[in-house]
């Protein structure tokens, strides 16, 4: 039996604005090149299928043809799990028909104890689709709680989840955990949102049960493998950087090759680079000379400025420079703000109106100017509180 493990799509995303459609589209053609190459049984995908739980209609498009054409040009049988970033409903709402196309979804816990039976002739496997499990999903509001009490009641709930799954697969054959969650000793790419209890990783190797082959785990960006069991524990880490940051290390898949219970082997392929994200550091000046530099081939690249010193200079000739070289600056950056250094005095905060303090505050926290969408939205809300200058006191 072979598997193949990835997880974090993310259908959807936009980077700075700019969508990665094109990009997770010719992802769904190598995966697809991937598993009839390599004569995959199994699919397995580990949470965060969308970027939103309302995702668009293009997203949702995508997500499906990639279905279809793994039904009709592969012999691959799909177990697709809910994240936090998906809808469970939305996801798993056309579970039923889908059955019949060899695709598993499990959106919920109630699904999460049906064991996924599979069999390829002799070969079988048990799989254990576990979810996204939220806290206020599993855990009976307790008041008067301290943080520290409901992270080990967390703990014990997953650890008896789990064991619960094991005890109900048979003995004889290869078993598969699924997680999308947080495990101790995973390391987070910064991009991920984050969902551990009162912000404690929540989840130890210590609380997995043992007899099992592989746990497919989803939710890290950045692909790993965690120590300390005795299988492999893998997060497969996203097809697609979600950031810049998560440029500078490889994405992954895992095949994974089952020929008796404790028999697994792992084997690793990297996934080819769609659109490359580089990252450019420097004063005015040095921007400029290396986007002009004749060795630099800025063609097709999106590029994140990081401006330091004191000279900002003109965002423009720097975009057009770039640009005139085939790239497309989609964030530039400028040195931080100070806390202890604020731009505004509490006289001339009192003088301002609200859409130049938020957007003060904006430049102040990211470093870059809120983009119009931000703004327009942070000024609908403020038309929507009430007005005590207009308002008649009694």
């Amino acid at each position: 039996m072979r598997i193949l493990h990835t997880s974090d799509w993310h259908i959807g995303h936009r980077l700075y604005e700019q969508p990665r459609i094109e990009e997770h589209r010719q992802f769904f053609d190598w995966l697809l090149t991937t598993l009839q190459e390599n004569r995959v049984d199994v699919l397995l995908v580990s949470g965060d299928i969308f970027d939103t739980a309302l995702p668009s209609s293009e997203a949702t498009d995508l997500y499906y043809r990639f279905l279809f054409r793994l039904y009709s040009e592969t012999r691959a049988h799909a177990v697709i799990t809910a994240g936090n970033h998906d809808s469970a409903t939305h996801l798993a709402a056309p579970e039923e028909f889908l059955k019949m196309g060899r695709i598993h979804v499990i959106g919920k816990i109630d699904s999460a104890l049906d064991i996924v039976m599979l069999q390829n002739g002799k070969s079988a496997v048990a799989i254990a689709a576990v979810p996204y499990l939220s806290e206020n999903e599993i855990l009976p509001h307790i008041s008067l709680e301290t943080q520290i009490e409901k992270t080990e009641r967390y703990r014990a709930m997953i650890k008896q989840l789990y064991q619960q799954c094991v005890d109900k697969m048979p003995k004889e054959i290869p078993k598969i955990l699924m997680g999308h969650l947080v495990i101790h000793g995973g390391e987070e790419s910064g991009s991920e949102r984050i969902i551990q209890i009162g912000g404690a990783t929540a989840v130890r190797v210590g609380d997995l049960p043992d007899r099992i082959d592989y746990m497919a785990l989803g939710h890290l960006h950045r692909p790993q493998s965690i120590c300390g069991a005795s299988y492999p524990i893998q997060y497969a880490g996203s097809p697609l950087p979600m950031t810049f940051k998560e440029a500078l290390y490889d994405k992954k898949v895992y095949l994974i090759d089952l020929a008796k219970p404790g028999g697994s082997r792992l084997t690793e392929f990297t996934i080819p680079v769609f659109k490359e994200l580089c990252r450019v550091r420097g004063n005015y000046d040095q921007v400029l000379l290396q986007a002009n530099a004749v060795d630099n081939d800025w063609t097709g690249k999106y590029i994140e400025v990081q401006l330091i010193g004191q000279q900002i200079g003109n965002r423009d000739k720097i975009r057009d420079a770039f640009s005139n070289r085939g790239g497309q600056v989609l964030l530039i950056r400028t040195p931080e703000v100070q806390p202890h250094e604020p731009n505004l005095s509490i006289e001339e905060l009192s003088e301002t109106s609200p859409e130049d303090v938020f957007a003060e505050f904006y430049q102040a926290e990211h470093g870059v100017e809120a983009p119009n969408e931000i703004r327009t939205t942070f000024i609908d809300l403020i038309q929507m509180l009430p007005n005590e200058t207009n308002t008649e006191k009694s």
